[in-house]
């Protein structure tokens, strides 16, 4: 079969991200625009300014994808965007101009789940290796600022299925990150902050208590599926426990003189002392000892051959390590993206558009964004 180039883009939060892929195995291009400057001073992502960023970056970002892939909007064969879930005003400015552009070109559009995305950045970068012969069924984590849930994975002749079988009840663990960033007076993002500075602290220092829950999630619809076993997340817990420990333990002089300047993660070495280094490496510890232990926990259960670690968090430097050590302690494989895939991009998007490429899966010209669409 010829040659097929998939131009994808990208809109889902706070990156705008356009790329070129060939086949759903090579990426030509990948271009990401970051609105870090635009969110830092709120220490998190405020709609409106995103969703204008956005517009103001989308033409640039696909052209230059365009540019560095040596192709014109004439010579790609198909387009994809991600339909969700996300912030809804960010998702619109792809689609609406995705959808323009498939219009004008008289291209097929294709529409992305954006965790689908996240799991495709796996299989894109191991078909690059030449890894063609991944084990099934698979299991995977999606761990980010805004999501975290277990798929298990199945490949069914071109088409892929997905079975949710755990997600967060509240926070997100990327999302817990930055909260905890926040309340320490430290920069937005905050997760890569306290993975560098984490490395300066002591992760036993202090002890926080691991999630536990006893009850089924109320938002379960589907029956079938709610009686399957399940491993769900919480961490709005270890997030009001950090909050505590910095109140009843005297922190606040520091976080504000943090708080007072404009710094970056060298900055803060000085600006920190040894128990906020220890706060860190310990709720660090707490959280990837919790993500690792449900996952293979889950892989257990299901009885899973290969397992995917995959989101912004999974760039996370402890979090890796963990999973490479106590995976290989289990016999199982597990893989990850490439720190540049982890994060939001549109290579990504155009990957996981190409199986539903070949099945002729195209969007109507109906569709819109779902800022809530799930994946299974």
């Amino acid at each position: 079969m010829a040659d097929v180039y998939i131009l994808g883009i990208e809109s889902s939060c706070d990156e705008t991200a356009a790329a070129v892929v060939r086949s759903g195995e090579e990426v030509v291009s990948n271009v990401v625009y970051s609105q870090f400057e635009t969110h830092g001073p709120y220490g998190g992502v405020v709609p409106e300014l995103a969703s204008r960023e956005h517009l103001r970056a989308i033409v640039p970002v696909v052209r230059k994808a365009l540019t560095d892939a040596g192709r014109s909007y004439e010579t790609v064969d198909a387009l994809a965007v991600t339909q969700g879930p996300g912030l809804a005003g960010s998702l619109l400015v792809g689609i609406s101009y995705a959808k323009a552009l498939a219009f004008a070109l008289d291209k097929p559009l294709i529409a992305v789940n954006h965790l689908e995305g996240h799991i495709h950045a796996v299989l894109l970068e191991e078909k690059q290796k030449g890894n063609r012969e991944l084990q099934f069924p698979v299991l995977a984590l999606v761990v980010s600022g805004g999501h975290t849930h277990l798929y298990l994975a199945q490949q069914s002749g071109g088409s892929w299925t997905y079975e949710n079988i755990g997600h967060t009840r509240d926070d997100a663990a990327g999302e817990a990150f930055d909260k905890v960033a926040k309340l320490l007076g430290l920069g937005y993002p905050g997760g890569p902050i306290i993975d560098k500075l984490s490395k300066l602290g002591d992760p036993s220092a202090v002890r926080f208590p691991l999630s536990q829950i006893k009850h089924p999630d109320r938002r379960e619809r589907n029956v079938e599926a709610a009686e399957r076993p399940r491993f769900d997340f919480s961490y709005s817990g270890i997030k009001t426990s950090v909050l505590r420990y910095i109140e009843t333990h005297g922190m606040q002089s520091g976080i504000a003189s943090r708080r007072a300047q404009k710094a970056s993660v060298d900055d803060y070495r000085s600006l920190c002392d040894q128990q906020t280094f220890n706060l860190m490496a310990s709720f660090q510890r707490t959280m990837v000892d919790d993500l690792v232990a449900k996952t293979l926990k889950a892989a257990r259960a299901y009885d899973v051959a290969t397992l995917f670690v995959t989101g912004g968090v999974a760039a996370n430097r402890e979090l890796r390590e963990t999973f490479e050590r106590q995976a290989a302690h289990e016999g199982l494989p597990v893989y990850f993206p490439s720190r540049p895939l982890s994060t939001d991009n549109a290579a990504m998007i155009a990957a996981a558009a190409y199986p539903k490429f070949l099945e002729g899966q195209f969007a109507p010209a109906e569709f819109s964004a779902e800022a809530s669409l799930r994946l299974a």
